[in-house]
């Protein structure tokens, strides 16, 4: 029996949260004993503890990755439980503490944005990277432009591995179903259009609004739903005000059940050009036959095959984005295809049990002293 730490510092359920509770319900219990640490109050607890995993809170580290304050409550933890391996999401403290309790390490890497001169170069490239391939046996990029990043900052290539987020595929709803979730959307007719991200100017809404403009100046009927909140929305809902489009480009707010909108979305869009690893939203729709338009950022073109499951277009560039949507909404005869592949590419891919497969064979590779 392996014993594993997964130590997160996030307080709320983002990407990481998401990847962490996909391997916590899909770990083989048999083979590998494991526990969890967060920060205090975080909103993860509740659902790591509904799937019977044992919780430890630690105080001071939330939404942190270094904190000098927890790195001694963290080495108090790994002195006591003893594990094998700890496995850290985002949090440098528990790098550290993991090192100064001599168990072995692995981080995941869940985000791709440009790294800065002060690390990528130089003086700092050295440090950045003798310090942090002093600090993990092994190293998981979520997408190969995660690894990217990760090389550019001068950390050895043999300790990194990519290994693709996975997700539970959404259920496939009858016709029924989906004509009351239209209806609660208030979509009568016509096609559907999302993107699902936060409300950050990174995150590409402008462009996906302007596209949506053009897309329906030339009359093809379609709503454009805009899911999630952020520091940016108040600014994209004036842009919409001043394009008349209110009733077309629809801010949905924070929801729970974002896999319900999801059901009824026809074409799914990701406009990012500051940070992007692998998105959840993108592989959830492609398990039920959603393709997608995306910009050419950070792990988007891993996941959206030019034709084949979607269309990639240049990274702030409403015009592109906009021809790429025409093309899927009018020719049914393309989307079929798309979605098709969508379907297929998810399954050969993307699945919450190869995620959890290839992180379990981390694991075993490092317990062994072996990572490429």
């Amino acid at each position: 029996m392996i014993k594993v730490i997964e130590v997160s510092s996030d307080t709320n359920i983002g990407g990481a949260g998401k990847c962490l509770l996909t391997l916590l319900e899909n770990f083989d219990y048999t083979k590998y004993e494991v526990s969890v640490i967060l920060p205090k109050n975080s909103l993860l607890k509740e659902h790591i503890e509904k799937l019977g995993v044992r919780v430890t809170e630690i105080g001071g580290m939330a939404d942190k990755s270094l904190d000098i304050g927890a790195i001694r409550k963290l080495k108090t933890v790994f002195d006591a439980k003893k594990p094998d391996i700890v496995h850290t999401h985002g949090s440098m403290s528990a790098r550290i503490a993991g090192r100064m309790s001599g168990v072995k390490v692995v981080y995941t890497r869940h985000s791709v944005f440009p790294p800065s001169p002060k690390i990528s170069k130089g003086i700092g490239k050295l440090i950045n990277g003798a310090v942090n391939n002093y600090l993990a046996d092994g190293i998981i990029a979520v997408a190969d432009a995660a690894k990217d990043n990760l090389t550019d900052t001068g950390i050895d290539p043999k300790k990194i591995r990519v290994i693709l987020n996975g997700v539970d595929g959404l259920a496939d709803l009858d016709g029924v179903e989906k004509e009351a979730l239209r209806e609660r959307f208030g979509v009568c007719d016509g096609k559907v259009v999302s993107i699902v991200a936060r409300l950050e100017d990174i995150k590409g809404h402008k462009y996906f609004i302007e596209a949506a403009d053009t897309v329906l100046k030339k009359g093809i009927n379609a709503k454009f739903f805009i899911a999630g909140t952020g520091s940016y929305e108040d600014e994209l809902k004036k842009l919409v005000k001043e394009l008349g489009r209110e009733r077309d480009i629809i801010f949905t707010g924070f929801i729970t059940d974002v896999d319900k909108l999801m059901s009824i979305t026809d074409v799914q869009v990701n406009a990012s050009y500051g940070t992007e690893a692998t998105s959840l939203a993108l592989l959830e729709g492609m398990s039920i036959g959603i393709p997608a338009v995306v910009s050419d950022f950070g792990g988007n073109p891993g996941v959206i095959k030019d034709g084949v499951n979607g269309f990639i277009f240049p990274q702030k560039n409403a015009a592109a984005l906009s021809a790429a949507l025409e093309k899927v909404l009018k020719d049914e005869e393309l989307y079929d295809r798309l979605s098709k592949g969508a379907r297929e590419v998810f399954k050969t891919t993307f699945t919450a049990q190869a995620m959890t497969k290839n992180t379990e064979k981390m694991y075993d590779d490092v317990m062994g002293g072996i990572v490429v």
